[in-house]
This record gives structure tokens, C-alpha cells and sequence, in this order.
């Protein structure tokens, strides 16, 4: 009995534990397909946002690179402009000089000449009111005289007053026995060649003496020429030096060099004909070893004032820089041989000029473009060649060497 009611017992519990199992089952199953439906909402919603957020940087990429393009395009656009108006400026700056020089060559042959004209009036006003006052005020005195003398030769005839001025320095070094080193060391040349200078100057500067005063020797005129020239000494002092008035010196200066521009320049400032060239080829091989050398080319600035004309144009920057102060210049190219005598020069361009371009428009340049120096070289040193050793110009015969 009691083995036949523990039987349904068991077969009921194990009924009832099927069934709890089946619901667990279930139970299990339904939580899982809710969290596989969350996992996959979610990894669609960050699928999303990854697409949005790759989107939003490429269209800033693309952005980006249209505004660097249009930036670049805007940029090239201003640097064309200001490349076009700096062109223009010196084209207009170049021609500005050019025309400037001209009027300054023109005005300056105006002035000697209204100069000489002065002169001329001035000594016949004079030469006219010295006879006037002879004849009218001076007779008297004069018959005087010469009763006193018996009827002799006139009197002393009248003059004007001048300053009594101190010439013992330079009635010193004139002397024939001064010595020729002291002599040297002041001019800057031997006592020979100041008198072969006066010589060749003296139909040119030589002035006659007035009945009024006496005129300026020709050797004094060009000692202080020459002096100036040499020491830069201001005229203040070179007046008191020579027993001159300052504007009496700084129109000596003037007059002397304007005639050695005119007389000597051209007589002696000569390119060498074929014989002395093939003695320079000779000379300048013999020095460097190099062949077919016939000069040597430099270029220097001379510190001048400001000019009222195109002060931009004379502006030296590399003095400025050096002196700490601004500075004026202009340009001197010369060419010598062997012994540094000068065969060719071009004087008077602008300090700011470069050195190339003072080549390019002096009158060498365009005789060697002529053929003037065909076979032949003239070398000289530039900062403007930077990226070699040499540079050849052409077919004319102009060699640059680097600067070291």
C-alpha cells in the first residue's frame, strides 16, 4: 500500500519539476532574445554616430582644402600686383635718373658759363670804374707825384682792399728745396707729377692780374684742389692752410677739377691700343697666372649730401648700416692694369644701384658687347654671383670671380 502511494508521490514531484524546468527554460530563453534585440539596437545607434561623425571630418577636410586653395589663388593674385608695380617703379625711377643726370650735365655747363660771363662783366666794370676814378679823383694826386719826381713814371696805380691772410705754410712747401717725402706725405704725390699737373692746366686755369688785384697762381690754384681732393680737409681749414678765402677755395676746387675732367681725362684715361694690351695679357699672367687678362674691375661708392632730386636713389643702405647713421652715395667702377694705373672709369650713378647694373649701363660694357674685348678678359669681384666661382657674361669678355 504504502510502495503503491509513494509511486504517484513521485510521479506527481517529478511532473511539478519537469514543469518548473520548462518555465526556467523559457524564462531564460525570452531574457536572452531581449538582451540580443538591446545588443543589437545598440550597435546600430553607434553605427550611426561612427557615419555621422567620418562625415562631418571629411566635409571639414574638403573645406579646409577649398579655403587653403582660395587663400593660395588670393595670395598669388597680390603677388603678381605688387610684382607689376615694383617693375613699374623702377622703370619710372630709371628714367627719372636718367633725365636727372642729363639736367644736371646740362645745368652744370649753364653755370660755368654764366660764370665766365660774370667774370668777363665784372672785371670790365671794374677795369672801367678803376679808369673812371683815375681820370677823375686820381689825377690830382697823381700830378702831384710827379712833380715831386720830376715828371717820372705815374704813381702807384689804385687797388682794392684785401684781407691780409697768413701763406707761410704754403709759401713753404712751395719752395724749390722743400723736401720731397714731407711734400709727398701732404699731397699725396711727388713734387714731379704736381708740376707736370700745373703745366698741363696752366692754359686752362691761368688768370690774368687786374689793375685791381693780383691773381691766384696757377701752382697755388692746384695745391688747393689737390689738397681737398686728398685729405677731405674742410674748407674752413684749408682756407686758413693756403691764406684764401673759403668761397675763394671752393670755387678753385670747381674750376680745377672741371679742367682736369676735360684736359687730362682724356689724354691719359685711355683704353690700351694692341701692343700695350698683349704687355698687359703678359703682366697679368706673370701675377695670377691667369691668361688673357688685360684689367681689373672694382666698384666703390663716394659718400655725397642728399640731393634735393630722388633721395631714395642715393640711399647707401650698407653704409647707413655700418655708420649708424643715414648715407648718401654714388657709384665709382673703375678698370686698371697691372701697376693700378686706371685704363677705364664710370662715375656718378646712384648709391643704390648695384654693382651689375652700374656694369651693364657703363660705356665698357656696351663697347665689349661691340667686340672690344673679344679673346680677352677683364675680372673683378661681385657679391652678386653667389652660387659660383665664375661667371662668364656672355661672349664679352667680362669674368666675375666669387668674393671671398
Amino acid at each position: 500500500m504504502f510502495t503503491l502511494l509513494q509511486s504517484p508521490l513521485h510521479q506527481m514531484n517529478e511532473t511539478n519539476n519537469i514543469s518548473h524546468s520548462k518555465k526556467r527554460q523559457r524564462k531564460d530563453d525570452k531574457q536572452e532574445e531581449n538582451d540580443s534585440d538591446a545588443s543589437n539596437s545598440f550597435g546600430q545607434d553607434g553605427s550611426r554616430k561612427k557615419k555621422k561623425i567620418l562625415k562631418g571630418f571629411i566635409t571639414s577636410l574638403i573645406l579646409l582644402e577649398q579655403q587653403e586653395k582660395s587663400d593660395q589663388e588670393e595670395q598669388n593674385h597680390a603677388s603678381n600686383e605688387e610684382k607689376i608695380l615694383f617693375e613699374a617703379n623702377h622703370k619710372k625711377r630709371i628714367k627719372t635718373m636718367v633725365e636727372y643726370y642729363g639736367n644736371i650735365q646740362d645745368d652744370h655747363v649753364e653755370i660755368q658759363e654764366t660764370e665766365r660771363n660774370k667774370r668777363k662783366k665784372s672785371r670790365a666794370v671794374a677795369g672801367a670804374a678803376a679808369v673812371s676814378a683815375a681820370s677823375n679823383g686820381v689825377a690830382a694826386i697823381k700830378g702831384i707825384k710827379d712833380a715831386k719826381h720830376g715828371g717820372g713814371a705815374g704813381g702807384q696805380q689804385r687797388r682794392l682792399w684785401v684781407k691780409d691772410r697768413d701763406k707761410e705754410w704754403w709759401d713753404d712747401c712751395n719752395r724749390s728745396d722743400y723736401p720731397e717725402e714731407e711734400f709727398k706725405k701732404a699731397f699725396r704725390m711727388s713734387k714731379s707729377t704736381f708740376d707736370s699737373i700745373c703745366e698741363e692746366l696752366n692754359s686752362v686755369i691761368a688768370k690774368e692780374d687786374t689793375t685791381l688785384r693780383n691773381a691766384i697762381p696757377v701752382r697755388q690754384r692746384v695745391a688747393v684742389c689737390i689738397w681737398r681732393l686728398a685729405t677731405g680737409e674742410p674748407l674752413r681749414l684749408v682756407s686758413k692752410r693756403f691764406g684764401l678765402g673759403i668761397s675763394t677755395c671752393h670755387k678753385l676746387v670747381l674750376e680745377v677739377c672741371s679742367a682736369i675732367r676735360n684736359v687730362l681725362m682724356p689724354k691719359y684715361l685711355q683704353w690700351p691700343d694692341e701692343d700695350n694690351l698683349r704687355k698687359t695679357k703678359n703682366e697679368f699672367e706673370s701675377i695670377s697666372g691667369i691668361p688673357n687678362v688685360v684689367g681689373s674691375m672694382y666698384t666703390t661708392h663716394i659718400s655725397i649730401i642728399a640731393p634735393k632730386i630722388s633721395v631714395a636713389a642715393y640711399f647707401n643702405k650698407k653704409h647707413t648700416e655700418r655708420n649708424q647713421k643715414t648715407s648718401y652715395s654714388i657709384t665709382v667702377q673703375g678698370v686698371v692694369d697691372p701697376k693700378g694705373v686706371f685704363t677705364d672709369v664710370c662715375i656718378g650713378w646712384p648709391g643704390s644701384m648695384p654693382d651689375d647694373q652700374v656694369l651693364e649701363k657703363s660705356a665698357l660694357f656696351q663697347r665689349a658687347n661691340g667686340g672690344l674685348l673679344k679673346d680677352v678678359w677683364i675680372v673683378g669681384t661681385s657679391a652678386s654671383w653667389k652660387d659660383k666661382d665664375f661667371l662668364e657674361n656672355g661672349d664679352n669678355g667680362i669674368l666675375f670671380m666669387k668674393s671671398t
